[in-house]
């Protein structure tokens, strides 16, 4: 039988008030020092771990630690320091792109709405989202490939399409906790339940877990 919306909205407040228990109020990962470095470090860990575009990054906002200057830093420099976190050379590209568009376009300045940062070289929704939650305080829900493996095997969801996603947690808890909530998915993904093999009988949610898709 289909959960009824009040069923659905129980069962992902559960799996928030659970989650939160363990993990708490998380802080971004990425080391930045405003909404342009956390964009910059967003784009860099696209298929790369935190902890080495934390290094990179560290190198990076040297030399460059705004639009303006990196603007005026040659895209091939740009691609050799982030060399490290793999695709360095469109990453390069696009924060090159993306510098020079805010700084023509924006005066410097990351704008602050999901429309306009999604107009941005390299900045989809996901990326738009951490902006928005971490720096500016705005709700956002990033869903990453931790959050749609998390939702599918909670049986939140039935697809891997990141905006349906999105779109159905919005729907179903309240704006203020998304941003949170999207931290403490990706860190039970990383510590518990693994793409590999879950971790089930170290669980927190393992009571009210359907195990969709688990072997």
């Amino acid at each position: 039988m289909a959960k009824s919306l009040a069923e659905k909205k129980k069962h992902l407040r559960q799996i928030h008030d659970l989650l939160y228990q363990v993990y708490g109020d998380c802080v971004c990962p990425l080391v930045h020092d405003g909404a342009f470095q956390l964009l910059a470090a967003v784009m860099l860990s696209a298929q790369c771990r935190d902890d080495r575009v934390n290094q990179v990054t560290e190198v990076l906002f040297a030399v460059a630690p705004d639009a303006r200057t990196m603007a005026e830093l040659p895209e091939e420099e740009i691609s050799k320091i982030i060399q490290p976190c793999g695709l360095h050379k469109a990453k390069g590209h696009n924060l090159k792109a993306t510098a020079i568009m805010l700084t023509e376009s924006f005066g410097g300045v990351v704008p602050q709405t999901m429309e306009l940062l999604t107009q941005l070289p390299g900045i989809g929704r996901k990326s738009a989202n951490v902006i928005l939650g971490n720096v500016f305080g705005i709700p956002g829900f990033p869903v990453d490939t931790h959050v749609k493996r998390l939702l599918n095997r909670l049986g939140v969801v039935k697809t891997t399409d990141p905006e349906k996603i999105e779109k159905t947690v919005n729907d179903l808890i309240e704006p203020e906790v998304w941003t949170n909530f999207s931290h403490l998915l990706i860190q039970h993904g990383r510590k518990v339940c693994h793409a590999g093999k879950a971790a089930c009988g170290d669980c927190v949610l393992n009571e009210i877990c359907p195990k969709c898709g688990v072997k």
